[in-house]
């Protein structure tokens, strides 16, 4: 049986195609397309459970996955198989799952999984940015209760010039480069990372990319409508109760608005608002708590939401009793740590990010080994997240997503700040020892201060804050450096990080409808002056970057030598790098250029006698004497048919003085002319055509006798 399939197409500005197609692959699913674009081919699934989980949130899993056939390669490992998603995989995943998951109803409770896989790549398009748009037409195809199709595009600019989902070689020479998500009507998600943009740059971008996603909504809903779109599934509601809701309003509301308007710390504040709980309890009898448990605390919740909200709304006071626009105090510490490269504390409120920089060569560089992207980074920010931060105890299970995408933000807005000279590779770890609210950016500030204090030369100082937003469609505040509560609470959460020049990155998520491009400004507005004034304080801990790297850190030293000479300064089975390495004490890596094919040579030590001893090797590597020049040598080796010398301005680089080379006079023993350790002239006459050997002279630099002293010896 043939199937029958259904097709839209979707013209992005420069003429190229994606097209959207369903009906032949993937029946069972609840919902399936392939988007293709080029040769890149995602295939896209939905589908969700009829019957409800016993959980009180949306059970929505976004899998994103590059399958390594579609890149004609295998997977790496013992077992030649994909196993579990790498950081790039991840990302993407975080990328799609931030703007679908506010679409589905709050009260969803069924178990959805949305599963992307590239099944065929092109060099030339970045499936991640295809990835937004295959999995809301998955869904638009399905029977799912979800508020209104989204799209994700990718915007770069280059030349001055906006683009839509350009390619990785593109890329490269962009100096803004953002994913945005957006319904029809509204920006529901930006990421990115921009080279020191402006405020009204950024928003510009934005506006670029959320008409080209209207197109791709537009596309959505027709592919829908000739497939047939289904009705929209039955599911069990949540229970409500309109009376419980005004008696739980009616005895807390006031009781939490005096709390918050008290300005208490985060242990505080939560003790209080216990008590309130706690005494709430107290006017319902057990039958009626056993039956209303939760609906009792879900409405105590939402009471305390919107009397947090009002607070704000009406009098412009917050809960820890800050202004809207307001930063919490700082405090920072550069050089805590004696025996790290690099460290640096950096304390906001209640928040503190502890870093450190390790200093390393290329091969400690971050390998990246994606069906769709093979290659290596050279500075790294890692970001851990351990349960004592916020004064909890729960199981350690590995790195989680929400840490590898935090820790990528962190090292978007710091990694265009290193310089391109910079021979290290570098890696930047951010320990949050105390969160509450905007703990990324705390560790773009401590990073960048460790990295100052590692003495790298970073173009600018980079900072980072946390914005917020509370809105009620009439009124709104922009809420500078939010706390972790107010991220809960309120209706934006954006991430601004950069120099005094300007935006280096942005992570935003959008809770509400309709957000203005108005209130957008305003709050990057306020990021600015916020950024500024974290840059101030952090200024006054450490102005500038250190001079030199610490005396216990390696100092990092590179020579290029010519392709020719590789072999020999690695020697037979790496026997002369490995001792050289062994005596010196440095760590040695040798790169290809792949231009120029030379040798790049990375010496790495903390002594600088070793050092130095590395770069003599590679001078008497490459030491070519000049022919008919004159040079010092130094005796090293006494044999029967002359002597093995050393060039002095390239020790290590030997050759042989002849014996019929020593003197004039007929020499029978060697060691009767010349003794160890002797420093003396010789000329060198380059290639013996008749050896084939290298040829220096002692005596061509003596006065020859006159034949009459011959004859009167003889």
């Amino acid at each position: 049986m043939i199937p029958k399939t259904f097709n839209q197409e979707i013209k992005l500005p420069d003429g190229r195609v994606i097209s959207l197609e369903t009906g032949k692959l993937a029946k069972h699913a609840h919902g399936s397309v392939v988007v293709k674009m080029g040769n890149a081919m995602l295939l896209c699934t939905v589908v969700s459970n009829y019957e409800s989980s016993n959980v009180d949130f949306l059970p929505l899993t976004v899998d994103y996955r590059e399958k390594f056939a579609a890149a004609g390669r295998y997977p790496g490992g013992f077992f030649k198989r994909e196993a579990r998603p790498s950081d790039g995989e991840i990302l993407t995943m975080r990328l799609v799952d931030r703007v679908l998951r506010p679409l589905f109803p709050k009260d969803y409770h069924s178990e959805v999984q949305v599963m992307i896989q590239l099944m065929s790549h092109d060099e030339n398009v970045m499936p991640d940015a295809l990835a937004g748009l295959a999995a809301s037409t998955a869904i638009q195809l399905s029977d799912f209760p979800f508020e209104c199709a989204i799209s994700e595009v990718r915007v770069a600019r280059i030349n001055g010039k906006l683009i839509i989902n350009p390619s990785r070689s593109e890329l490269e020479n962009s100096d803004i480069d953002m994913m945005i998500g957006a319904s029809h009507d509204s920006v529901m998600m930006v990421e990115g990372e921009m080279d020191e943009c402006s405020e009204e740059e950024m928003v510009e971008a934005i506006k670029f990319g959320h008409d080209a996603i209207k197109d791709q909504i537009d596309a959505q809903i027709k592919l829908s409508e000739n497939f047939g779109r289904k009705p929209v599934r039955d599911y069990e509601k949540s229970e409500e109760d309109s009376d419980l809701l005004k008696k739980i309003n009616d005895l807390t509301y006031s009781k939490c608005y005096e709390v918050s308007k008290k300005g208490l710390s985060k242990s505080e504040r939560s003790l209080s608002f216990s008590k309130i709980k706690d005494e709430l309890f107290k006017n319902f009898v057990e039958e009626e708590i056993e039956e209303k448990n939760n609906l009792i605390d879900k409405y105590f919740e939402k009471v305390k939401k919107e009397a947090i909200r009002e607070l704000t709304l009406s009098e412009g006071q917050r809960l820890d009793g800050r202004k809207t626009d307001e930063i919490r105090p700082i405090w920072c510490e550069v050089d805590y740590l004696p025996s790290t490269h690099g460290s640096a504390i950096f304390s906001r409120g209640e928040t503190q990010s502890l870093a450190t920089v390790t200093l390393g060569t290329s091969r400690e560089a971050n390998r990246i080994d994606m069906p769709s992207y093979e290659g290596e980074e050279s500075f790294y920010l890692h970001y851990n997240f351990p349960p004592f931060c916020t004064g909890e105890a729960r199981p350690l299970r590995g790195t989680s997503r929400r840490e590898i995408g935090h820790g990528n933000l962190a090292q978007r807005g710091l990694k265009g700040m290193i310089p391109e000279n910079c021979p290290y590779t570098l890696r930047v770890v951010s320990e949050i020892l105390e969160s509450n609210g905007s703990s990324s950016m705390a560790s773009v500030c401590s990073g960048t201060m460790a990295l100052m204090d590692a003495g790298i030369q970073i173009k600018q100082p980079v900072s980072g804050i946390a914005m917020g937003l509370i809105s009620d469609g009439e009124r709104y505040a922009v809420l500078s450096d939010i706390l972790g509560d107010e991220d809960h609470l309120g209706d934006m959460d954006f991430k601004v990080t950069g120099t005094k020049n300007g935006i280096t990155a942005c992570q935003m998520d959008i809770k509400i409808k309709g957000l203005s491009y108005e209130i957008l400004v305003k709050a990057l507005k306020q990021a600015k002056d916020g950024r500024i004034h974290i840059l101030n304080q952090m200024e006054k801990t450490i102005p500038l970057p250190n001079l030199d790297v610490k005396p216990h850190s390696p100092k990092m030293v590179t020579r290029k030598i010519p392709n020719e000479f590789i072999g020999p300064f690695i020697g037979p089975g790496g026997k002369v790098i490995q001792e050289l390495q062994k005596t010196t004490g440095c760590t040695i890596v040798i790169n290809e250029d792949p231009e120029t094919e030379e040798g790049i040579v990375e010496i790495l030590g903390i002594d600088q006698e070793g050092i130095e001893m590395v770069i003599t090797k590679i001078d008497s590597l490459l030491f070519k004497p000049v022919k008919d020049n004159t040079y010092k040598v130094k005796v090293i080796k006494i044999l029967d048919f002359g002597a093995v010398v050393e060039y002095l301005d390239a020790p290590g680089n030997e050759v042989l003085l002849h014996v019929s080379e020593i003197a004039w006079e007929r020499t029978e023993n060697v060691s009767d002319v010349l003794k160890l350790n002797d420093i003396i002239d010789v000329k060198y006459f380059g290639f013996d055509p008749r050896t084939k050997k290298e040829k220096v002279s002692r005596k061509a630099l003596i006065t020859r006798p006159s034949r009459n002293n011959d004859q009167n010896k003889n």
